[in-house]
């Protein structure tokens, strides 16, 4: 799992409920991220794991390069909403439950 700032405790959270290990990775700048040698971004993102979700309160756009043609973005390409903050993360997905049944899902999809 691939996740920027707040993002990232919901990310643990639902690696964390999960009956695999998994790995979350902070990516708080791809630009810096690419920059590194390829020898580390590749230890970082193994090229042969290929079920890899990112999670993003913002759009998709992008992540593809670092998930993959096989991962899933949790994301959101349209406008958000108006409401306490946990109320409007809630209510567009950005939840442990429903970020691990994505992944879950995904594993099944991939392996």
């Amino acid at each position: 799992m691939l996740a920027t700032g707040s993002e990232l405790g919901v990310a643990y959270d639902a690696a964390r409920s999960l009956d695999v290990n998994v790995r979350v990775v902070s990516m708080p700048c791809w630009e810096l991220f690419a920059d590194q040698p390829k020898d580390y971004r590749d230890e970082v993102l193994p090229p042969d794991v290929r079920a890899r979700v990112s999670v993003e309160a913002g759009v998709s756009h992008g992540w593809q390069r670092w998930v993959g043609d096989a991962g899933d973005t949790v994301a959101i390409d349209r406008f958000g909403a108006s409401a306490p903050g946990t109320e409007v993360l809630e209510r567009l997905g950005f939840t442990p439950a429903n970020i691990a049944a994505r992944a879950a899902a995904l594993l099944e999809r991939v392996s």
